[in-house]
């Protein structure tokens, strides 16, 4: 077993813009594990209908 490690998954999210509104897209996270927990997400993106990929930040998370 690996001590400290890096692991990437993908889930759907309901995602708010003010152009567009409502848009669910899949999110990738990539994180950094130590002894099987979570330390922090390393980075966030999505991938548009189109094929692009965009970083998440300006995209506001809406619950």
């Amino acid at each position: 077993m690996k001590l400290i490690y890096v692991k990437r998954s993908t889930k759907t999210e309901i995602r708010y813009t003010r152009k567009m509104g409502q848009l669910k897209s899949r999110v990738t996270y990539i994180k950094k594990y130590a002894l099987g927990f979570p330390i922090k997400i390393v980075h966030k993106y999505r991938e548009t209908y189109y094929g692009k990929v965009k970083d998440c930040d300006e995209i506001i998370l809406s619950k």
